[in-house]
């Protein structure tokens, strides 16, 4: 495993940053897990996709009107990945952690396995934020560049425009070829994956099995094989293509810091949370439609701080984590709005793609 240390050179911007969040929540008399806003999302988004899958394997529709329903179903599945999962895996669902781990399962109903994304994501991903060698997240050669110090392809050259349809099939390959990989292979990128229970072999299995059977059997009993699979491409399209974007709009983009671990040798970084703070970026803060269909995780910054509070109390942690940069001098990354993070994630790859 590559080896990155990292120091303590802004020890009082931290430590003031946490008092003044803490202090926020005392203040406000609230939790900083999930409230009633965070569960009418759950009843909301488990209900559109239930309902959404029952029409569709019970009512016979046109082509056109079925695609969309099933791009539909696509973007309730990750609308529970972005508002559900996310808060529970990370222990921000709930006080119970019985809570936390049975909410976190929606994973499990989407595709993938929570238990290996917390890995991936909790620990590697958090940790190691946009540090090529160790972050898995931006480990995608040779299929896309991401930071100036992976190696260049001549198909680069292009991925500013194939990357889209990379994004769209990417929770096809979460269901059926990465989870595989780090199931058997005993690793997620450059770690070694943690030892499994024995329930978390018969939840994967299980799982598994359930997806199969629930998004191609049935479909497929009830449709036939060519109706199925142009239904099953559009859902995943949709679900991937949002989730994807969103998490790069956080991490690739023009505003964003690149860091690269070399084999054999320790990279030294000066602080975490500034390191958290220089390769993430905020988009649409003032956009309460995007704020709510994402889980706040268009405040991927106040994520990265503080990953075990819910998405529900982002806004008002933002305006701190701003407040408190200003005042020590740190640069604190925002694009303002969706459409311009997303150009700017463009532009970035676009650039990446050039030979230099």
């Amino acid at each position: 495993m590559k080896q990155v240390s990292f120091g303590h050179d802004h020890q009082n911007f931290w430590k003031t940053l946490k008092e003044e969040v803490n202090l926020y929540f005392k203040n406000t008399n609230q939790e900083k897990t999930g409230n009633g806003v965070l569960y009418f999302k759950t009843g909301l988004f488990l209900a559109g996709f239930v309902a959404t899958y029952l029409v569709l394997m019970m009512v016979k529709m046109p082509v056109v009107p079925s695609l969309l329903m099933c791009g539909l179903l696509g973007f309730f599945g990750a609308s529970i990945g972005f508002n559900i999962m996310h808060d529970a895996c990370h222990g921000a669902y709930s006080k119970k952690k019985w809570v936390n781990e049975i909410v976190g399962l929606s994973m499990n109903l989407i595709g993938s396995n929570a238990f290996l994304w917390k890995q991936k994501h909790n620990v590697i991903h958090h940790t190691y934020t946009n540090i090529d060698g160790v972050d898995d997240d931006i480990q995608k050669s040779p299929l896309l560049r991401h930071c100036k110090t992976q190696p260049w392809k001549p198909a680069h050259k292009f991925q500013h425009v194939y990357m889209f349809f990379l994004y769209g099939v990417s929770s096809i390959f979460w269901a059926f070829v990465t989870d595989a990989q780090k199931y058997f292979s005993d690793k997620i990128g450059s770690h070694k994956r943690w030892n499994m229970p024995i329930h978390e072999h018969f939840i994967f299995w299980i799982s598994k099995l359930y997806y199969v059977i629930v998004f191609c059997a049935i479909p497929i009993w009830i449709h036939g094989f060519w109706i199925w699979l142009a239904g099953y491409f559009a859902m995943n399209f949709i679900f991937g293509t949002w989730l994807s974007v969103v998490f790069q709009l956080a991490h690739v983009v023009e505003i964003t810091e690149f860091e690269k671990s070399e084999q054999n040798e320790t990279l030294k970084i000066d602080d975490w949370a500034v390191h958290q703070i220089r390769t993430t970026a905020d988009f649409a803060p003032n956009n309460k439609v995007i704020s709510f269909l994402v889980g706040g995780l268009n405040f991927q910054v106040v994520h990265h701080l503080f990953p075990h509070v819910s998405h529900v109390h982002y806004p008002a942690i933002q305006k701190i984590v701003a407040e408190t940069c200003n005042k020590f001098g740190i640069e604190y990354h925002c694009n303002p709005t969706m459409i311009g993070a997303l150009a700017s994630h463009v532009r970035t790859m676009k650039t990446l793609g050039s030979r230099e």
